[in-house]
């Protein structure tokens, strides 16, 4: 009797316990990690949607969610390929336009931080037949496209173009004269893959007759290179690397044309401190429209060339006094003659409809930003898009017509919003997350209503309630000037206010970012600061000036100065921290990565009097490192505002550390080298300055592969314990 009444106190005591989060649950179970939606894409025709599973791929209904039919099995697919390809080995899968080809990639294989490569197979859903898209042989291919008129594919391989008719079956190479590190056809090089989110580097005309590309001419950049650790005698991996105020690869612009195979090289004028970073067709098929920006990334012009006439106009010009960032949101409208963009020339972000050499006409205006146009429907002259009108911490979705009237919020209200449309703008699928609530999926009509409920996370909601969570609080911190910084506050579960506790603050900071926001972000972050929370430790995030979603004046204050309000504000959010009667003021430390790593090592240099200790890892030590694309933009060149790089240079005030520091950097880092770790430590041990390193062989930027998260956020955790 006794043993039994024992054993039912310990069951229940043991359900009423809140469970202790430990590493190997978030990065090694991924028992924090948010479902998603894995292979939901709209379908090109007809208001469905499809799925993947690892029986079939599959159409369903948006208005009724029921299945309309099967378009391609497990057991149809391995029969077609003779054993070779399951459902399983498809990374990624695309339908063309007739939705008759199914397109299947597998091996998937990143090259850089967009780019990719793997194996593609073509599926034929009225011959049920599958074959490789080229001959396997000769290697994995990139970016495979179907044309408008689903008689072709485009993709690249080995740095050239190509073009596979899917009647006759026959190859043929658009270029040849591409080589790595020397000529790029059709794929962008390093820089413009990171900083201006481009890596497929052609596109078709909508009637299928021609392709645009870019030839990127790799030769007078210099090349960086990174030992790659593991054989008896290391490799050396080398490619092309512009570092600030270096010479970037000189691009130019041709038009192919199909049926006749002839070049057309369209003269851009001077290239060699110019940028062309999009390539847009026209609904008529007839004009180019070739954006170009200058050096200073202060002036976006947008060119339309005429096929017919061999001629190119100015159609548009966006300019700013600080810098412009290219977007995606350009849309051109079947009129030929106008289009849809978003512009800050006003302080803000907003929507703007532009006819060709007129002048821009607004949409919205206010004293909050559009963040992304989702959507334009044309046949019923509507836009849609996200904004924080509502609150600079959340996104909301919006409908608003051609002429800036009868604008409609379409969500709710709360938290953050991120749409999909369908290609006629009818459905959409949501996710929909708070501070406090991990992603919820949703099916709508375009009128905002709720169809049904595609993927809850309840059971991460219920993880989360079992294993203690607690609330991340949103608030404002007053900084000199009378500017107002927003942050997040987790604290621990049984937070006593007549306790002291440290407090670790986390930072990125970089321009144009927002880590401060009414959304589920960074979870498995989140989990770990839920860890350190049950630990004792409060947790806090700030956005510093530079920082989006609050107009041009907050974000590009930091204009040549890069590093030095941003770090200012951190101190200062620190201070603020001081002063909290729950905070131990002896015990704030800090810590980031890549920019924020930048800014951790800045802030215990600067803030030597106010920071225990800090953590940086993969951090830009001096931005003469960094890629000139990024740096430039926010700095100009080396040659024009050296002081703009060294002033607010962690080497430059390694002298003033007095913390401890940890610095952790990957071998392998392509994005940010693994150079600057090693002259901030000389500069450290030239200074006679203690501090400790861990570096990660052959790892890049991300610092991920097998066991390693682990490792790393073990190595941070223990940091913390030992040193806060």
């Amino acid at each position: 009797m006794c043993i039994g009444i024992s054993l039912f106190l310990l069951i229940a005591s043991g359900f009423s316990q809140t469970k202790e989060i430990t590493l190997e649950d978030i990065w090694q179970k991924c028992v924090f990690y948010p479902q998603g939606l894995p292979g939901f894409t709209p379908m090109p025709n007809g208001d469905y949607y499809s799925v993947q599973n690892k029986e079939e791929i599959a159409s369903y209904s948006f208005s009724t969610g029921e299945k309309q039919a099967g378009i391609l099995t497990n057991y149809n697919l391995i029969l077609a390929s003779d054993n070779l390809i399951k459902l399983k080995d498809i990374d990624i899968y695309q339908m063309d336009n007739s939705e008759r080809y199914l397109l299947l990639g597998i091996d998937y294989e990143s090259i850089y931080r967009r780019s990719y490569k793997a194996f593609f197979y073509i599926y034929d859903l009225k011959e049920k037949k599958v074959f490789p898209l080229s001959d396997t042989t000769k290697g994995k291919q990139s970016f495979a496209d179907f044309s408008p008129d689903c008689s072709k594919i485009a993709f690249v391989r080995d740095n050239n173009l190509f073009v596979k008719d899917l009647v006759s079956k026959q190859e043929t190479a658009v270029t040849t004269d591409g080589k790595f590190n020397h000529v790029l056809n059709g794929i962008a090089d390093w820089v413009y893959e990171e900083e201006l989110d481009m890596s497929q580097a052609f596109t078709w005309s909508p009637d299928g007759k021609h392709l645009a590309y870019l030839r990127f001419d790799e030769t007078r950049v210099k090349e960086f290179s990174m030992v790659m650790w593991g054989e008896l005698y290391p490799e050396s991996y080398r490619y092309k690397y512009p570092k600030a105020g270096e010479d970037n690869s000189l691009v130019d612009v041709f038009i192919y044309q199909v049926d006749n195979a002839q070049h057309t090289k369209v003269d851009m004028g001077d290239n060699s401190n110019s940028y062309i970073p999009r390539l847009y067709w026209l609904p008529n098929a007839a004009e180019l429209v070739i954006l170009k920006m200058n050096r200073h990334q202060n002036k976006l012009e947008f060119f339309a060339y005429n096929l017919l006439t061999t001629t190119k106009r100015l159609i548009y010009t966006d300019e700013n006094s600080a810098w412009l960032d290219v977007t995606n949101e350009y849309h051109f409208l079947k009129d030929n003659n106008s289009m849809i963009v978003t512009s800050e020339r006003n302080g803000y972000n907003h929507i703007y409809k532009v006819t060709f050499s007129g002048k821009p006409t607004p949409l919205t205006s206010g004293s909050w930003e559009v963040a992304q146009v989702c959507a334009v429907d044309e046949s019923n002259e509507y836009i849609y898009y996200l904004s924080n009108e509502s609150h600079a911490l959340q996104r909301d979705l919006y409908r608003i017509n051609f002429k800036g009237k009868n604008k409609k919020m379409l969500s709710n209200g709360k938290g953050w919003n991120s749409p999909t449309f369908n290609p006629t703008a009818t459905y959409y699928s949501n996710m929909y997350s708070d501070a406090n609530t991990p992603p919820v999926y949703t099916l709508h009509d375009n009128t905002g209503k709720e169809l049904r409920v595609l993927q809850d996370n309840a059971a991460l909601k219920e993880r989360m309630k079992a294993y203690g969570f607690s609330q991340k609080e949103l608030f404002t911190i007053p900084v000199n000037g009378g500017i107002e910084l927003n942050a997040w506050m987790i604290k621990p579960k049984n937070f006593d206010t007549s306790k002291k506790y440290p407090v670790l603050m986390y930072v990125y900071g970089g321009p144009g970012s927002q880590e401060v926001n009414n959304s589920f972000f960074r979870g498995m972050d989140f989990a770990w600061y839920q860890m350190l929370a049950q630990k004792g430790y409060i947790v806090v995030c700030v956005d510093n000036r530079g920082t989006s979603g609050r107009g041009d004046s907050f974000k590009k204050c930091i204009y040549k100065q890069m590093g030095k309000y941003e770090t200012e504000d951190q101190i200062a959010a620190a201070k603020y921290l001081q002063t909290l009667s729950y905070i131990d003021s002896n015990r704030v430390g800090i810590w980031g990565w890549s920019f924020g790593a930048y800014l951790s090592s800045l802030c215990i240099m600067k803030g030597n009097d106010v920071f225990k200790m800090a953590m940086a890892v993969a951090p830009v030590t001096n931005w003469r490192y960094y890629d000139n694309i990024y740096t430039e933009r926010f700095l100009q060149t080396p040659q024009e505002n050296p002081q703009g790089y060294d002033d607010n240079s962690p080497i430059t005030h390694a002298a003033k550390l007095k913390g401890k520091y940890l610095l952790i950097h990957g071998t392998a880092d392509d994005n940010v080298h693994f150079q600057n770790a090693m002259d901030l430590v000389s500069a450290l041990n030239a200074a006679g300055i203690q501090y400790e390193q861990f570096f990660y062989p052959n790892k890049n930027h991300f610092i991920m592969g097998g066991n390693t998260r682990l490792h790393l956020y073990k190595i941070l955790t223990d940091f913390v314990l030992e040193n806060l």
